[in-house]
């Protein structure tokens, strides 16, 4: 008997999780163009650099997860060169019925952005910063925008606090070569 209710119970927990991931490719179909490796090249308002990029679908398929690596190179804008890194976390927000982005950058600033509901999935798609842990006050829109079968362009517009002048790093982003 006791055998019987532990099935029974594991079967009620596993029947709502495969219904729940039987939906889960229509919500990212917006975003599984991105989904592989990427090889930029970038510019910004202090100098060009070269970036590099995966994304793939973690955790059942729940979350859509960025690695990135830019590396800009000492030059008259940045004489000491940037090597940057960052992970970024997309989600869907089944409360505000939106995607929510969450960027763990190495300098130690998490930003947190929402999807733009002006935006076009999936050739273009504008995230505002709503929130941005250790740079309160910052202000930042990423836009991403499809530009052929193999290729996109992402602009980072930044106002740090207390600047008056904004960052921009735009960036063209390749499929990698398999």
């Amino acid at each position: 008997m006791r055998a019987i209710v532990t099935t029974l119970l594991f079967a009620s927990i596993a029947v709502p999780a495969a219904g729940q991931q039987a939906g889960t490719p229509d919500r990212w179909s917006a975003f599984e163009f991105f989904i592989g490796a990427w090889t930029s090249e970038e510019t910004a308002t202090f100098g060009d650099g070269s970036g590099e990029r995966t994304y793939e679908l973690v955790l059942q398929d729940r979350y859509l997860l960025g690695r990135n690596r830019s590396v800009f190179p000492p030059q008259d804008g940045l004489p000491d060169g940037d090597d940057h890194e960052d992970w970024t976390v997309v989600s869907y927000d089944n409360d505000r019925g939106t995607y929510v982005l969450r960027q763990f950058n190495s300098e130690g600033f998490v930003n947190t952005f929402v999807l733009d509901e002006t935006s076009t999935p999936p050739g273009r798609m504008v995230f505002v910063l709503e929130a941005s842990e250790n740079a309160r006050s910052t202000r930042a829109t990423l836009t991403v925008t499809r530009t052929d079968a193999r290729s996109f362009e992402e602009v980072f517009d930044l106002t740090l606090p207390g600047a008056t002048n904004s960052i921009t790093i735009r960036g063209r982003w390749t499929r990698a070569a398999p």
